[in-house]
């Protein structure tokens, strides 16, 4: 098909270059001309592995185009995908000002009969909304469907390559069959809906996740109490058919542009109707309190945290992203600072977005995980990156000035702790003492 995609975010983007990829004829399209300009130099605007080398792979085939002319991309397209963000307003819902704008202006756009696409992430309702906001800027014919996105930000191209289905919402049950033949490229395990069921399957995925993460972290602060292993725990949990093993990772709770908002914004629309989601509201709130395990497990070992120095470890709220959305490691940074204490920031990919954020004369910035640890009375551990898991240990305690490690991912098993000289603090896990004799677990 010939496809223009609104919006080059991360879905837009992404998904833009990945029906390009299958074969597709794809204009992706955006207002802002920097944007547009560095993406015609096959320079991606987001931190997605293996995403340049796939849009260049289409520019060069001719299948793959970048522009900000969103009339010309409309008119030469049957298939428009609306990809815009539908960031969280002050009182959690969903802002849909940029949906909005969009419909207004595809609808205006419109020389021919057109079938528009929802990919952003939309209260149920929405696609009814942004038809008639169509309806009213065009005398053409159009049908609307919703086609919401299950991508994890740094596994982005194989979600949308691989996925575990595809739902399609629609009410012209007509566009089953092309809609369906489209996206057999990527899986046959495609599932029709109704728009208003495709709209709540996208929030109610997110809500379910974002709630096994909330329990397990939930699990691991009772294991620090009762002498359990998280880990083990999970693990047990997981073989459980029923359960699976999936977002059972005990940390510091989940951050990004997706779970904060999407359980926001399923609250507020449970709200609207007059029902109170009690125990997403409790998910929420696990969340927020949860990444603060860092400073109590930092004030236990430390105590005064004013003048101390912290290495931190990570800064995106999860690895092979840039994304500093809602991560933990604001909040974290945010608090150590107030609290009077020197910080030594590290992470691969992340550092500039999070400058931006964040810049304070109490901060040094670190060209790699050794040197934010010179000279630290702790380091913290926020971020997983496959970078962490291979950093010796052993020679920490040769550069720290107190050999403490808070790891808030458990990244490092209890063999890797032994014979290092480290003090180790870990979430829902025993800590542990690596002194280089039999195995102690110090409470």
């Amino acid at each position: 098909m010939d496809i223009a995609v609104i919006g080059t975010g991360y879905v837009g983007l992404v998904s833009g270059v990945c029906f390009a990829e299958v074969g597709n004829n794809v204009i992706c399209v955006d207002q802002d001309i920097q944007k547009i300009e560095k993406l015609q130099n096959m320079i991606s605007p987001i931190y997605e592995p293996g995403i340049e080398q796939l849009m260049e792979k289409n520019i060069h085939a001719g299948r793959l185009a970048f522009t900000t002319d969103l009339a010309d991309a409309i008119n030469q397209s049957e298939l428009i995908i609306i990809a815009v963000g539908t960031p969280s307003l002050p009182n959690g819902e969903a802002n849909l000002s940029y949906i909005e704008q969009a419909a207004m202006e595809i609808g205006k756009a419109m020389n021919s009969y057109k079938i528009i696409a929802t990919k952003s992430t939309v209260p149920v309702g929405t696609n009814e909304h942004i038809q008639m906001i169509i309806a009213m800027n065009t005398q053409q014919a159009f049908d609307i469907v919703s086609i919401p996105e299950f991508l994890r930000e740094g596994s982005a191209i194989d979600d949308t390559l691989h996925p575990d289905r595809i739902v399609l919402g629609l009410d012209n049950q007509s566009l089953a069959e092309p809609l369906t033949e489209l996206h057999r490229a990527f899986t046959d395990q495609i599932f029709i809906t109704s728009i208003r069921s495709a709209e709540m399957i996208k929030y109610a995925s997110n809500a379910f996740l974002a709630t096994k993460i909330s329990f397990i972290n939930e699990i691991s602060n009772i294991c620090e109490k009762v002498g359990a292993d998280v880990t083990e725990v999970a693990k047990g949990m997981g073989k459980d058919k029923r359960i699976g093993s999936s977002f059972l990772s005990a940390g510091i709770g989940y951050g990004g542009s997706c779970f904060p908002k999407d359980t926001d914004a399923l609250i507020q629309i449970a709200g609207n109707v007059d029902y109170e989601f009690q125990l997403l509201k409790s998910v929420v709130e696990v969340n927020k309190s949860q990444r603060y395990k860092v400073i109590t497990k930092l004030e236990a070992s430390l105590g005064e945290l004013s003048g101390k120095v912290v290495g931190i470890w990570g800064l995106s709220f999860k690895p092979n992203t840039d994304d500093i959305r809602y991560a933990p490691s604001i909040e974290i940074v945010e608090t150590l600072i107030r609290a009077g204490a020197t910080l030594k920031l590290y992470d691969p990919i992340a550092m500039d977005k999070f400058r931006e954020r964040i810049d304070h004369p109490s901060i040094q910035w670190c060209e790699n995980a050794m040197e934010a640890a010179v000279g630290a009375d702790a380091v913290c551990l926020l971020t997983d990156w496959e970078e962490f898991k291979t950093v010796s240990l052993s020679q920490l305690i040769f550069i720290m000035e107190q050999p403490i490690l808070i790891d808030g991912r458990n990244v490092y098993s209890q063999e890797q702790i032994q014979g290092t000289g480290l003090k180790y603090y870990s979430v829902g896990r025993p800590d542990l003492i690596g002194v280089s004799r039999p195995k102690t677990l110090v409470r």
